[in-house]
């Protein structure tokens, strides 16, 4: 099953927001944490610097002087336990507990220089302590000052801080996603409409789909299938006039035969020469059908040729063995006629990109209406034009007037010509041309009187 437009929108929506929203709260505790080390690191130096300064030392050594109030304070207990610890240099412990763990030899040494900071165990719980020790400036003595804290305030200000960042995250991020669910809905509903449309309608019903309230980024689409819809409404037309004119046509020669036969049934057993004459005027009326029908046939495998090869390119060939072939029978048929057909072309091969069977089809249709229409001198010219080779039929005749030019090409025409000098034409050669032509991806053109003296019909394929 295909997947819907809006998952592929909200999916990777999603998966962007899931992202974000992770080293949103990555970025959001490594804040807290530096945030609450750093102020409450700062916290405990002060309190190491501030018990320091309440050193004196004496001949007998350092005296420490706070205030019963003040070591209260420092073993104050709220949410977070406090300790401190006050040791001279032989470990004595001056003030305080004595059983606060110290940070490594590194740290003790850079003591003497600044309040250091370090982490450790207390009691079975994770503290955060800050060490500052002082030296005698007469005797060889220094005192360590030890201050540490459990870190519940710290967890508890990091937990306040992604709380205060995942609630906003998650409530926005939700009421984006709702918001761009209904708007995509919204968004798709004109398509759900045309749809809809489409489900409604006959399969007759050939009409354009609507546009209005259509997005902007869908019309394109819509017009290639109203395009389409076009398309296969003008082949439906053109297959009933089709159709019909096929029937039409048929019903000549098969009427034909039938009033012959009828006449063949009530002269065979009186007068065998009219019987022969009714043998061949029937044969005529098969020959005429027969040819109607092979015609329908290439009409309809042309057609459904140029279908099928719409987008493939063609291999160039040479056409002049292809025209001489093609013209060979009926330039025996002009001969007969006491007409006369001449080719003029170049000495050298012509190469063009087109199909042999097609290409034969329409030399042979083309000199065909010329034998059927025009007048004793018929003239085939091939003439390269750089990019592209032009094929033309001239004939001598009376020429198509302008009325008539417009549908010479369409199935079962039969112009002015045809209806003044010849009958026995189906209308059906040119609209093979025509369909063999563009099938090779090449063009076809007429002209006739008073343009150029008689009939011409050229046809343009690419090199």
């Amino acid at each position: 099953m295909n997947p819907s437009l809006r998952s592929q929108l909200l999916g990777p929506l999603m998966w962007a927001w899931l992202l974000g929203a992770v080293l949103a709260v990555v970025g959001a505790f490594e804040l807290a944490r530096y945030a609450g080390n750093a102020a409450y690191d700062r916290t405990l130096q002060d309190e190491a610097g501030a018990i320091a300064t309440q050193i004196n030392w004496t001949d007998r050594g350092p005296l420490l002087e706070l205030s019963t109030q003040a070591q209260q304070l420092l073993a104050r207990h709220s949410s977070d336990r406090n300790a401190y610890m006050v040791a001279d240099g032989e470990g004595r412990i001056l003030s305080g507990v004595g059983d606060l763990p110290l940070p490594g030899p590194r740290d003790i040494d850079e003591s003497f220089e600044r309040p250091v900071v370090f982490d450790a165990t207390y009691l079975g719980e994770p503290v955060r302590g800050a060490m500052y020790s002082i030296r005698s400036p007469m005797l060889d003595q220094h005192v360590s000052i030890v201050v540490v804290e459990t870190r519940r305030k710290r967890g508890e200000l990091i937990q306040d801080v992604l709380l205060a960042i995942l609630v906003p995250t998650l409530v926005l991020g939700v009421a984006t996603f709702l918001l761009l669910a209904w708007g995509i809905r919204r968004g798709l509903a004109p398509l759900h409409r045309v749809a809809a449309e489409v489900e409604r309608r006959d399969a007759q019903d050939l009409r354009p789909l609507p546009l209005e309230g259509v997005p902007a980024e869908v019309v394109p689409l819509i017009e290639r299938i109203n395009a389409l819809l076009g398309k296969v409404s003008r082949s439906v037309d053109v297959q009933r006039r089709f159709v019909a004119d096929a029937a039409h046509q048929l019903r000549t020669p098969v009427a034909g035969i039938r009033v012959l036969a009828q006449q063949l049934q009530q002269e065979l057993p009186s007068d065998p020469a009219a019987v022969q004459s009714l043998l061949h005027v029937m044969v005529g009326s098969t020959e005429r059908m027969s040819r109607l029908v092979a015609q329908l046939l290439n009409l309809v495998r042309s057609e459904a040729a140029r279908q099928g090869a719409e987008g493939r390119v063609l291999e160039p060939v040479d056409v002049l063995p292809i025209i001489r072939e093609s013209a060979e029978p009926l330039v025996l048929q002009a001969t007969r006629e006491g007409k006369q057909v001449e080719l003029d072309a170049p000495a050298g091969p012509c190469w063009a990109r087109a199909h042999p069977v097609w290409l034969g089809e329409v030399v042979s249709n083309l000199l065909d209406n010329a034998l059927r229409h025009g007048g004793p001198h018929i003239e085939v010219k091939v003439i390269p034009q750089g990019d592209r080779l032009e094929i033309q039929v001239w004939d001598d005749g009376a020429g198509i007037s302008p009325a008539h030019r417009a549908a010479v090409f369409e199935p079962f025409a039969r112009g002015d010509r045809a209806d003044t000098r010849s009958s026995e034409g189906s209308g059906l050669g040119l609209a093979i041309v025509k369909e063999a032509v563009q099938g090779m991806g090449g063009q076809v053109r007429l002209a006739s009187r008073p343009e150029v003296a008689g009939t011409c019909f050229t046809v343009v394929l690419r090199t």
